[in-house]
């Protein structure tokens, strides 16, 4: 019996391509895994009618680990009972903690000297979706409780307390003190309690201007959802663009890892996809499983390739999928 049991789901577009190239790479680096394939995502609710089937439920829940692909979540008004796929999963298996990593990695233009992590609230805020509207009048509710901020807050501190043990509280509070104050009292009545940790805390728009400006000061964000999804943009930006980010949707019993850019149906098909981030991705699970040595061997396979090349088109190369993941696997011995 294999000491892993991975499930995959490629999802839409570019997911289709970027999957198996990180399959060929975890199988090239001797991981003793099986692996399970499953279904998500909105090409199959155009066919099915529901973006996440039960069979997919029945795989992430008998596997050690999942890793996801791309979804498409289309724009203005969306389909009749579709309910984006990746959403779904982070709220039906409680994956609060939205984990990216932010490290310069050697790329044209990208900064020096980042190693960050942003930690991401991702069962609440305003991605709830709860919306309404009233004529020309459009509302949304926010929900914030004290549970889930300290529930998230006690993980960024854990994460730091691992790290370079400085935590940074980014929050609104100035402005919204009832929801983002609660998010930020909760934590700092947590962090008060932990030895060790340096907690500071900073308003969002400052935190936006502090990570163009000088990204080294950060090492753990912690925020609530929206603005945990802008700012790790952002900071993907600083290190080489969301070719390279990936993420990690963790919980106390499930995880499920991704690539942080969408399912890009302009160049899906084609073969020209950048499939790092979602090799990265497949390197944070082997991390969370505990698999460090080849996460290692992968990790450092990857900024090998993408030191010498060759690159793909998004880093200034011309590179493709398969001949981007073959160079991976060749690096690594």
């Amino acid at each position: 019996m294999a000491t892993y049991r991975i499930c995959l789901i490629e999802g839409d577009g570019i997911g289709h391509e970027v999957i198996p190239a990180a399959r060929r790479v975890l199988e090239a680096a001797g991981l003793d895994a099986e692996y399970v394939t499953a279904e998500a995502g909105y090409e199959y609710f155009l066919d099915h009618g529901t973006s996440v089937p039960e069979a997919t439920y029945h795989a992430v829940e008998n596997t050690h680990a999942t890793l996801f692909g791309a979804a498409t979540s289309p724009s203005g008004e969306k389909p009749k009972g579709f309910s984006g796929a990746i959403r779904h999963l982070r709220q039906k298996y409680s994956l609060y903690a939205n984990v990216r990593p932010t490290k310069t990695r050697p790329v044209p233009g990208a900064y020096e000297n980042v190693d960050l992590v942003i930690v991401r609230e991702n069962t609440q805020g305003l991605y709830v979706e709860q919306e309404r509207r009233y004529g020309d009048t459009a509302i949304a509710d926010t929900v914030i409780t004290k549970d889930a901020s300290e529930r998230i807050g006690k993980f960024a501190a854990d994460l730091a307390l691992r790290r370079r043990q400085k935590l940074t509280v980014v929050h609104k509070a100035n402005v919204l003190p009832v929801t983002q104050g609660l998010f930020l009292n909760t934590i700092l009545d947590h962090t008060k309690t932990v030895e060790g940790l340096n907690t500071n805390t900073m308003i969002v728009d400052n935190a936006a201007m502090q990570l163009v400006r000088n990204p080294t000061q950060f090492d753990v964000m912690v925020m609530t959802n929206m603005f945990g999804d802008i700012l790790s943009d952002l900071a993907a930006g600083l290190v080489g663009g969301l070719g390279i980010a990936a993420s990690g949707n963790i919980g106390d019993n499930f995880g499920i890892f991704e690539s942080v850019h969408g399912s890009a149906p302009d160049i899906a098909g084609q073969g020209i996809s950048n499939p790092t981030a979602t090799i990265l991705a497949a390197v944070l699970m082997l991390d969370h499983l505990g698999a460090h040595d080849v996460a290692q061997r992968i990790d450092h396979a990857v900024n090998t390739v993408l030191t010498e090349g060759p690159r793909t088109r998004d880093l200034g190369g011309t590179a493709g999928t398969r001949e981007f993941t073959d160079a991976v696997i060749a690096r690594l011995g």
